[in-house]
């Protein structure tokens, strides 16, 4: 019996098809999975140079009795210090002193490794963090 040469390669482009469809599906777990832990790194990154700018206390009003004032050129120096540590240029962070909080903002790119193959190179990542000192005594405290 002979077959219709109209259905000669079917399956073929049929697996192609599939194939390419499940390499997107593999690039976007990964690549997604990527992204996440960036978006996670970057958030903890803000985080931590938030807190770190927030502990700047001005010692000469705290020891004047003027109560817990936040120095925002230490703060700022400090904030930027720990992100340079970090890896992050002045370009990828933002910092801003404002009274009793530092808010810090950062910027961020991760390379894809299977997206690229489909043009999609980087992910783009950002996070933004506040803190204020603690001023007051924990109520559970020990």
């Amino acid at each position: 019996m002979k077959r219709p040469s109209d259905e000669r390669g079917a399956a073929s482009i049929f697996v192609l098809g599939m194939s390419v469809v499940l390499m997107v599906c593999a690039g976007l777990v990964v690549d997604g999975g990527l992204a996440i832990n960036a978006r996670m790194r970057v958030a903890d990154d803000a985080e931590q140079a938030s807190r770190v700018g927030a502990d700047s206390i001005n010692l000469d009003i705290l020891r004047a009795g003027g109560g817990v004032v936040i120095d925002p050129g230490l703060a700022a120096q400090r904030s930027a210090d720990y992100l340079s540590s970090r890896g992050y240029s002045p370009g990828q962070y933002s910092l801003d002193v404002q009274g009793e909080t530092v808010s810090v903002t950062v910027h961020d790119t991760t390379n894809t490794m299977i997206l690229g193959l489909v043009g999609i190179d980087t992910y783009d990542v950002q996070a933004a963090a506040s803190a204020t000192p603690e001023t007051e005594p924990d109520a559970a405290g020990p």
